[in-house]
């Protein structure tokens, strides 16, 4: 970083006069930067890309792209930067997955602002002065690539961490020395079995740790030969071993189970990597949980970058989240239910073991594994409950593995690589031994813990290319569930995406995750002859918001599945080490419409602890108690009382149109300019009351160009602007350089709606305008002239369906004209209740009034709305909770319900509305009768 911290000085010093204009010194600015990090290639980046914006379809220019890494957008000095980033955001979604940046920078020449897009919503953009570019050096440095790997800790267990370290410097150790990497997979596979085994009972105590410190030399140099050594014994037969053995190695028993059968050449060590090991064994690992298995694995593996596999480790508590309400639950409730009656428990222990597993995207087992273990301990309360009412000793009701009810060759999974696979396979080993261990000390007998039997049920292979009847055996009681990778449309790779389009058997995707591949994929393997039970998933939360709804679920429900249980919205956090919160979601289906289904909500706090919730019907698609709808986009309100919702003004102006609060002085002071000002409302305006203003020149009086210097010359510039564009109507656009390039202002006072609103607000953020306040394409505008869209809007029934039915960027709530406006179910409204309800809107109006000096971001602070402001909300609330005919104590949850019902009421009638298509009559088959 130093030498960078020298070229970034030196940078700042060249650039340090400079005019900043955007047209004549972007590229110059960009190259420059970019080699202060050592990019000095050409092609590294993409200058002047062009894209389409998504928000009006109108063609960009991407001042610089690095493909799948940063995009810039360069600004003339002293523009609004948070604007620069909003164009820039427009611009992503044209982006092709691997062109899909990570950080978005935007300067003025002067000044940068980066956004990391991977960060939560709640991380503001780091802004500095390019006098500070040296200091802040470290902020642009992935640029050089570095921070694209980072190890850290978040496990409980300080000393678990550190063996994981330990175990992960030994793996590089020998990746660096240049032995075979499939080959170290294996050799640490199999020290990681001895040393659980040295602690656990599986052999004399501390035997490999003996072994180490007395028959390898302390510089490491015979390290490699002995342990190979060491290992070919364990993976042979007692009758077959040399009898010369030294008398130590002699000690160590037959493991087999596969983990020492493959033939392996001898790695090389040295003094530090011996004093590794021997540190490791003297760890205990008696006490190891599979959580260790997801962090050692994580902290090992430095074979890619995680995002690209899009691999996640689950904690215990989220594993309980699936496999307790799926199955889990129910056998605990029939051994309660049954504890009395012996031969119902033993009927119990028969179901048990008739069940099967499956994980599609087990990495390194952790849901087999707690599964499993779960399972086993389970089978020991039966066992024991069995013995207290029968007297049946553990001799007489089994004595071998085969007499378990739970055994590990009903638990099957699939994996990406091989590594995690075989850690996959080392901890369903460990923890089989950790549940006999726990059986014998209840029972005074268990299995034998060697020889292990081979694991042959975790296949290597990608879930969504291989056929899942060859990975488990058909069943009737068959349980699939997972933690399958998440990744979104503009994450996903190229072959990832076609993997999604194979699976689901369509070319339109859309935004489906690439999650929704295994739900594809259990639909497919549970129609298949033979195959029966229940599936289950930890997902993103988007697949349950928005626009991939009716595409995952539609496919669902109409395959004849429902909504078993669910977990809403909770923040995930991985126990490896360095791991990021996600947001998710669990959701299990079964085939089962008669039983209670179950919800589990976190009350605001996505950290928490879930409070299941009553369901008194069903769950749709949105993880609502209510009317199985799935919300499709429409072009025209639902609700016939509610305007249509349309983008405001887009200047399309090169700024020329817009003036700038440091320049509006100067623009009113013109006389003939100044009767043409209008105030002008974009995202920031709106929300936060920052003033800008722009030239409105509709009416506008031919002469007065003559006689305005400054007017000519902001329209010279707009003309010179569009003429310039590659994209036909923006050239058209050229012959009328004093209008707006797209108009939608009203005649009459209107609701202004900002795209993007922060997932904290209780209420989504909006306003009213008189017609002579310009709204920008930034925002959505309707017509309002009496206040029924702004109350409508203003109401904890929209927002509730705002947060349901819409989609989001990042975590913000994203407003969408076509899937939240259009589809709100506002019913048909009499006369007095839409009176009441502009009404509610006006006592907010009046309520926000008595602070005038507050923006709407100050009026909807969370932590600090006025209570003026939140009776006024309240009042509009019980007027609209009163027309969606709600009474009592009113929730979200019971808002929801009515508006799905009102939502399904709505669309059966505008259905019965629509004329029929004609029908025409087919033509008669050659010899059929006409």
């Amino acid at each position: 970083m130093n030498e960078i911290r020298v070229r970034a000085a030196q940078f700042c010093r060249d650039w340090q006069g400079e005019p900043g204009d955007e047209r004549q010194q972007a590229q110059s600015f960009v190259r420059d930067l970019l080699g202060v990090y050592g990019i000095t290639q050409t092609r590294a980046a993409f200058y002047e890309k062009r894209v389409k914006r998504s928000s009006t379809g109108s063609r960009g220019y991407i001042d610089a792209l690095i493909p799948g890494l940063a995009l810039i957008e360069m600004k003339s000095s002293g523009r609004d930067l948070a604007a620069a980033e909003q164009q820039a955001l427009d611009y992503i979604d044209d982006l092709s997955d691997p062109e899909m940046p990570r950080w978005v920078l935007t300067s003025d020449f002067h000044r940068f602002r980066l956004l990391d897009l991977h960060a939560d919503s709640t991380t503001p953009p780091l802004e500095f002065t390019l006098s500070q570019l040296r200091d802040e050096a470290a902020a642009l440095a992935f640029f050089a690539g570095y921070g694209e790997r980072v190890f850290g800790s978040k496990a409980q267990e300080a000393a678990s961490i550190k063996a994981a370290k330990l175990m992960a410097s030994l793996y590089e150790a020998l990746e660096g020395s240049g032995y075979d990497d499939h080959e170290a997979s294996v050799f640490l596979v199999r020290t990681l079995f001895a040393l659980y085994a040295d602690d656990a009972g599986v052999w004399d105590r501390d035997l490999f740790l003996e072994f180490l410190e007395t028959r390898t030399a302390k510089d490491g140099s015979d390290l490699g030969p002995q342990l190979s050594l060491l290992y070919q014994v364990m993976g042979r037969d007692l009758s077959r071993r040399q009898s010369n053995l030294d008398e130590l190695i002699a000690r160590f028993p037959y493991v087999n189970g596969g983990v020492f059968e493959e033939p392996l050449s001898i790695p090389a060590f040295d003094t530090a990597m011996r004093d590794r090991l021997v540190e490791a064994a003297m760890f205990n690992w008696s006490a190891i949980s599979p959580a260790i298995f997801g962090s050692l694995f994580q902290a090992v593996k430095d074979k890619a970058a995680r995002r690209e596999l899009g691999e996640h480790y689950t904690t215990e508590t989220n594993i309980m989240k699936v496999i307790g309400p799926m199955f889990l639950d129910e056998l605990r409730q029939r051994f309660t239910d049954n504890f009395h009656d012996a031969l119902a428990l033993k009927k119990l222990r028969t179901y048990m073991g008739e069940m099967r597993f499956l994980d599609p995207a087990c990495g390194c087992g952790n849901f087999l594994v707690v599964g499993y273990r779960q399972m086993r301990a389970l089978d020991l309360e039966v066992l024991v409950r069995i013995q207290e009412l029968t007297g049946e000793t553990s001799r007489t009701m089994f004595f071998t593995e085969e007499h378990l009810a739970v055994r590990l060759t009903s638990f099957h999974g699939i994996e990406l690589e091989e590594w995690p696979a075989q850690i996959a396979a080392t901890a369903l080993h460990l923890v089989e031994h950790q549940a006999n261990q726990a059986m014998e000390l209840a029972l005074g007998d268990a299995p034998d813990p060697l020889p292990l039997d081979k694991i042959r049920s975790i296949q290597v292979g990608n879930a969504l290319r291989i056929d899942w009847v060859d990975v488990v055996e058909p069943s009737d009681r068959l349980y699939v569930m997972g933690n399958p990778p998440f990744l979104g449309h503009a994450t996903r790779s190229l072959e990832q995406a076609q993997e999604l389009r194979d699976v689901w058997r369509r070319t339109d995707i859309g935004r489906l995750d690439y999650v929704t591949g295994w739900y594809a994929k259990s639909l497919e393997l549970f129609s298949r002859p033979g195959y029966a039970g229940e599936f289950a998933f930890v997902s993103t939360n988007s697949i349950a918001q928005g626009e991939p709804v009716p595409a995952l679920f539609g496919p669902v429900f109409a395959a004849g599945w429902r909504v078993k249980f669910a977990h809403r919205t909770f923040a995930w956090t991985s126990e490896a080490p360095g791991a990021a919160a996600v947001h998710c979601s669990v959701i299990g289906f079964d085939r089962a419409p008669k039983k209670r289904a179950r919800l589990f909500d976190y009350s605001g706090n996505v950290r928490g602890a879930p409070v299941e919730l009553p369901v008194v019907g069903q769950l749709n698609g949105y993880l609502v108690d209510g009317p199985n709808a799935l919300v499709e986009q429409r072009r025209t309100p639902l609700a016939p009382q509610l305007p249509p919702m349309v983008f405001g003004n887009m200047a399309r102006d090169d700024g020329n149109l817009l003036v700038e609060p440091e320049d509006y002085d100067d623009v009113a002071a013109d006389s003939v300019i100044a009767k043409y000002l209008r105030p002008f409302v974009g995202a920031r305006q709106l929300i936060h009351s920052e003033p800008r203003w722009c030239l409105w020149l509709v009416d506008l009086d031919p002469s007065d160009i003559a006689q305005s210097p400054e007017l000519r010359r902001r329209l010279d510039a707009v003309r010179q602007f569009r003429a310039a564009s590659s994209a036909e109507s923006t050239r058209q656009m050229a012959e009328t350089p004093h209008l707006f390039g797209q108009r939608s202002q009203p005649d009459t006072p209107y609701v202004c709606v900002p795209r993007h609103a922060s997932e904290t607000r209780r209420y989504f953020p909006t306003a009213l305008f008189d017609p002579d306040v310009i709204c920008g394409d930034a925002n959505f505008k309707a017509d309002d002239p009496d206040g029924i869209a702004f109350a409508a809007i203003s109401s904890s029934a929209f927002i509730a369906w705002q947060r349901a039915v819409g989609g989001r960027i990042k975590s913000d709530l994203r407003f969408s004209n076509t899937l939240t406006w259009n589809t709100f179910p506002l019913p048909l409204l009499a006369d007095r209740q839409r009176t009441a309800i502009i009404a509610g809107g006006q006592a907010v109006l009046d309520a926000r009034a008595l602070h005038p000096e507050r923006s709407l971001a100050d009026h909807y602070n969370p932590l600090a709305m006025a209570p003026e402001l939140l009776r006024a909300h309240h009042e509009l609330d019980a007027a609209m909770d009163k027309a969606l005919g709600l009474r009592g104590a009113v929730t979200d949850d019971s808002r929801l319900r009515a508006l799905f019902g009102s939502y399904t009421k709505l669309v059966a009638e505008n259905k019965l509305a629509m004329p029929s298509p004609p029908t025409r009559r087919r033509a008669a088959k050659s010899g059929a009768p006409a």
